[in-house]
């Protein structure tokens, strides 16, 4: 199974944190360096205050040179599908190819309002919007150089967009769709994505959400293997309990919660955990490391669980 670092730096991260936890992942050889997409801290003041994330990214890709870049998720009511699409295709080229692009419909009113974030007028709305983004940065991205791009949807319209630039990666750089909805998610992971992922779900849930993507594949007449299935899921791993405790109490958790409801406990614990989603059929697991000055949890992650997944 890959491992992946992602982080949720709206809880208070300066730039400097999020490039120290990046280059030690890259250091120990985890595949990938993500963060999520978000402006206000869902507990505490947030200080230092929220960082963007494609502006940190793009700082990450030119001092960083092996790990890949990216974000879950961001929101699509954050920025234009236009402005958005250039954005990636730039820090792509920044990173020399390293760059995934993480889309979700946003789902925080409070962040929205909190910085003058027009959010939409319900979820039907918001997901429309996705949908119509997916189309357009796949559009501007896939535009053969010398061509012109127009697309005429429900809430965004361009005409005659000359589709530059373009991405390092082609036919464009990955792009990953998540969540668990029954519907309408499968239909889109089966369209336009190429990784599907799950966030914090238990083994058995993620497992029946992949299975709902794979039919929405053959459905649509796309082999499923062609996508790569992926969860996500915070983790607090001691090498002994007390400090499996003291990593719990640092994100605000006992052990017995670390237990149950992440994943938690010893490494050995940890690699069990990380195993049964490997037996539902996870190929990628997304380490949610919420202590980000605690670089020693890196160290412990990359050499008493990486070697046994």
């Amino acid at each position: 199974m890959e491992l992946r670092i992602f982080t949720e730096p709206q809880q208070g991260a300066t730039y400097e944190q999020q490039l120290a936890v990046a280059r030690l992942a890259e250091e120990l050889d985890f595949n990938a360096f993500f963060r999520s997409d978000h402006y206000l801290a869902f507990a505490g003041d947030g200080l230092p205050g929220p960082t963007d994330s494609w502006v940190t990214l793009g700082g990450l890709a030119r001092e960083t040179s092996t790990i890949r870049l990216g974000t879950l998720v961001t929101s699509v009511t954050f920025r234009w599908p236009g402005v958005l699409a250039i954005s990636v295709a730039q820090v792509d080229a920044m990173s020399n190819g390293r760059v995934e692009l993480g889309l979700g419909t946003g789902w925080n009113e409070v962040e929205h309002r909190a910085y003058g974030i027009p959010f939409g007028r319900g979820f039907g709305e918001r997901f429309e919007r996705l949908e119509e983004t997916l189309q357009i940065v796949r559009g501007l991205w896939t535009t053969p150089v010398g061509e012109r791009f127009s697309f005429a949807g429900q809430h965004v319209e361009l005409t005659d967009a000359p589709a530059l630039p373009k991405p390092v990666q082609q036919p464009h750089p990955p792009i990953i769709i998540g969540g668990g909805g029954p519907r309408r998610t499968p239909r889109l992971a089966a369209r336009y994505a190429d990784e599907y992922n799950t966030p914090f779900l238990s083994p058995a849930d993620f497992g029946a959400a992949r299975d709902r993507v794979r039919a929405a594949c053959e459905a649509a007449g796309r082999d499923p293997d062609e996508l790569v299935y992926s969860a996500a899921m915070t983790v607090c791993c001691g090498a002994d309990e007390a400090e499996v405790e003291r990593r719990a109490g640092r994100i605000g958790r006992s052990a017995a919660d670390a237990r149950r409801d992440i994943v938690g406990g010893t490494p050995a614990e940890v690699v069990e955990r990380l195993h049964q989603y490997g037996a539902a059929g996870a190929t990628r697991f997304y380490l949610q490391v919420l202590d980000l000055d605690d670089l020693d949890h890196l160290h412990l992650l990359a050499t008493e669980v990486m070697p046994h997944v």
